[in-house]
């Protein structure tokens, strides 16, 4: 799988969990998802310039912080 597709697929996972973590009824600090989603936006604008370096340590600092919320 190229770089490009790779990342397309962390970003639509991390579409995925969002919406798999808005449905579940958790008590957490939304300043976290807000700056997961911003991670998220980055990843894409990043995708974009094809910077694929930065767009996927992008996608993957947002996956991290949601994964924080939903295991803890």
């Amino acid at each position: 799988m190229d770089e490009k597709t790779r990342i397309k697929k962390d970003i639509d996972l991390f579409e995925d969990n969002l919406e798999k973590l808005n449905k579940k009824n958790l008590i957490y600090d939304s300043r976290v998802v807000e700056l997961a989603t911003q991670y998220y936006n980055d990843s894409i604008y990043y995708l974009e310039k094809n910077d694929y370096f930065t767009a996927f340590g992008c996608v993957n600092y947002g996956h991290g912080l949601l994964d924080a919320i939903i295991k803890f």
